[in-house]
């Protein structure tokens, strides 16, 4: 069984209410009935009956949900709760009010901060901003989450390397220019949703130009520093750097570059020093390796809010579909 024929098991096998906000939109529609004819979850649609049997076309989303603000009996509930969430900021219950029966993201990311629904996804054609503004805004992130950041998790076919051709790339996505604090919370996190997604081991490699000192510039200097920091908040997590990509995931490069070392070599989580390295890296494994691209964005976050890239809505849809790791996600 392939690594997502392995999703979409768990998706059925321990199905979740998901929120599809983006009712404007076809490629919500094409997600919806791959999700539905498959078993993945089950769905809630918000928006106007009228308008979404209008905009839905052929496709069959039989057994959707459809949820709109203006007749919802929740809806006054949820005004509610937006006013005592948001009050210090200001917000009245005429801009609450106002939010939910205008902007379905809000008003889907309020289905799951009151328990209505168990995730939500959009990006069909909405940015990471649009999407995360509400996320962080109602759902916040959990006690003791330093920042929120993206990842993707590469699926190369045909390769040995990583976890039999899977991978995750840490920051390629959101963060622009993290310090050795911020580098060091990416690795752990990104450590963390590989194994909650795979159920693999992570193996984590901090990426750099250098290998072991074998470059001198304050950008290695850094990856050094984001490394140390790393262990000393996770001693126990195979990770390793400064590392370059060949020594990190080639066994031969990496018993030869850094000798001695757990991950050299075997690394299956990829660290990037910045967010052009990692964004660039992703693009480059997708187009030239063929590789499947699947994003997501880890913010610790209450309940779980998924962005998907709007060029391959449908597909990360279906095949994420009732199968959240609890985040926040994103990417751009």
């Amino acid at each position: 069984m392939g690594f997502i024929d392995e999703i979409k098991a768990r998706a059925k096998a321990d199905k979740k209410v998901i929120v599809l906000p983006e009712t404007e939109d076809e490629r919500t529609y094409k997600a919806a009935q791959t999700v539905l004819r498959e078993g993945i979850a089950d769905l809630i649609l918000v928006g106007n009956e009228e308008e979404i049997e209008k905009n839905k076309g052929a496709y069959d989303i039989t057994g959707a949900v459809i949820v709109d603000p203006a007749k919802n009996d929740k809806t006054e509930e949820y005004i509610a709760k937006l006013v005592e969430l948001r009050q210090k900021k200001g917000m009245t219950e005429e801009q609450a009010r106002e939010l939910l029966l205008n902007n379905y993201l809000y008003y889907g990311v309020m289905m799951v901060k009151m328990g209505d629904a168990d995730g939500m996804v959009s990006g069909a054609c909405h940015s990471t901003a649009d999407t995360l503004r509400p996320c962080l805004q109602i759902l916040k992130t959990k006690p003791g989450t330093k920042l929120v950041s993206a990842f993707f998790l590469m699926v190369v076919p045909d390769c040995d390397m990583g976890a039999d051709g899977t991978f995750i790339f840490g920051d390629a996505g959101l963060e622009q220019n993290p310090d050795p604090e911020k580098l060091a919370n990416i690795a752990l996190s990104s450590a963390e949703s590989f194994e909650t997604l795979t159920g693999k081991e992570p193996i984590v490699a901090m990426l750099s130009h250098s290998t072991k000192g074998s470059a001198k510039h304050a950008d290695v200097d850094k990856v050094v520093e984001a490394t140390k920091i790393a262990h000393e908040l996770a001693p126990e997590l195979k990770l390793d750097g400064e590392l370059q990509l060949d020594a990190a995931i080639v066994p031969e490069v990496g018993a030869s570059k850094a000798p001695g070392s757990e991950v050299a070599g075997k690394a299956n989580v990829l660290i990037f020093p910045d967010l052009d390295a990692g964004n660039i890296g992703y693009k480059l494994v997708q187009r030239l390796g063929k590789a499947e691209a699947y994003t997501g964005n880890r913010s610790s976050c209450q309940r779980s809010v998924t962005r998907m890239q709007r060029r391959r809505y449908c597909g990360c849809c279906c095949n994420y579909g009732g199968a959240g790791t609890g985040r926040v996600r994103s990417s751009t």
